[in-house]
């Protein structure tokens, strides 16, 4: 067609050539190519989310039940005109012990808070403290030192309403208490075993949280009887999650906590993990928190129990492991729940606020 003229044919082979290079990259280009597997690629992972999804509601139901929680204003607002001590930065009032927690959760000492501030900003907010007490047994003979002293100390000038769990519920004495306050008596079994009381106390406060206490209260402290209060509890307790360190092993390493140690537990933690030992007779929070707290520490009581697995201290060590893998976000020093058995007080304990009273245990738990 084009013979005799070689240089049109050239520029014509050359142009056809690169017209249709032209055509097979915008088709097949590496953008497209992209596009086509990134297609691919979220249709995939969209089907293996709906899969894991799929999986995990069919491995893990559920059944819960859906619970509202009483909303808390957790505004730290303070009145104008308010006259109190200045803090100074470079001048802490407490140089002898530890104050925050290497995750900023505060620790409460004599010292660290100045009530005036605490009261002010706290007690405006009209707050109902839910506070959970167990007298099975002879530790009825507990409850009237236990609730005469909290009128005097525990969360003055608060709402607060005890729920007292007891299988004598004619023992439960009559106290006169101040206005805003109340007594609910819930009746428990009495159990063969002290330790089955320990173990069932996370069951019977979670079904408690459920069934009233969500609607009735913001914040929960769960305390044992056998104890009294000797100085101020206050607003300064209040935390999302709190717990309390364990007044005998406070100075101790934590190869030397009584934690579990068995790999079969699921309270176990190791030797070389926790920062602190908490006493299981004090420990509390925002009433969802401290839902969720009780609800794992029962799941994993049952689980141990299906094996004849029992924790070292039953509640206690699964306590500890829930604050190991879940912080709490206040910690109460030994201030807050100190034991009389330690007889002289360390100078670092400048006041004692809550304390074990000394006790026969052998006497009192009846079926050692």
């Amino acid at each position: 067609m084009f013979k005799g003229r070689p240089l049109m044919r050239y520029f014509l082979l050359v142009g056809g050539t690169c017209l249709l290079f032209g055509l097979f990259y915008s088709i097949f280009s590496p953008v497209s190519i992209s596009v086509i597997n990134s297609c691919f690629e979220s249709a995939s992972m969209h089907a293996g989310s709906q899969l894991k999804s799929s999986q995990e509601a069919t491995s893990e139901p559920d059944n819960s039940k859906k619970l509202t929680w009483r909303p808390v204003n957790q505004d730290l607002a303070l009145p104008q005109g308010l006259h109190y001590e200045q803090p100074h930065l470079l001048r802490p009032r407490r140089g002898d012990v530890l104050t925050v927690t290497p995750w900023l959760a505060p620790i409460v000492w004599e010292g660290t808070f100045d009530p005036v501030i605490i009261d002010n900003i706290y007690k405006p907010l009209n707050l109902t403290i839910a506070t959970t007490v167990f007298a099975v047994g002879k530790y009825t003979r507990f409850l009237r030192d236990f609730l005469e002293s909290a009128e005097k100390h525990y969360m003055v000038d608060f709402k607060v309403h005890y729920y007292i769990f007891t299988d004598q519920p004619t023992e439960v004495p009559s106290v006169n208490l101040a206005p805003g306050r109340e007594v609910s008596v819930i009746q428990v079994p009495k159990f063969n075993r002290w330790q089955e009381i320990s173990l069932r106390r996370m069951e019977i406060i979670q079904t408690a949280i459920e069934e009233r206490i969500h609607k009735e209260a913001d914040y929960i402290y769960c305390l044992d009887v056998d104890m009294k209060f000797h100085n101020r509890w206050g607003p300064e307790v209040l935390g999302s999650l709190v717990g309390a360190i364990h007044p005998w092993f406070y100075e101790f390493e934590r190869e030397h906590f009584t934690y579990e140690r068995r790999p079969s537990s699921k309270a176990y933690i190791p030797k070389d993990q926790g920062e602190f030992y908490y006493m299981g007779c004090v420990f509390g929070g925002r009433v969802e928190e401290v839902h969720k707290l009780t609800k794992k520490c029962r799941e994993h009581l049952e689980v141990d129990k299906t094996s004849e697995m029992e924790a070292a201290w039953q509640e206690e060590s699964h306590l500890n492991w829930y604050f190991l893998y879940n912080k709490p976000t206040k910690l109460l020093s030994p201030e807050y729940l100190w034991d009389e058995l330690k007889g002289r007080t360390p100078q670092e304990i400048r006041l004692i606020r809550f304390a074990a009273v000394i006790k026969n245990k052998a006497e009192v738990r009846e079926n050692v």
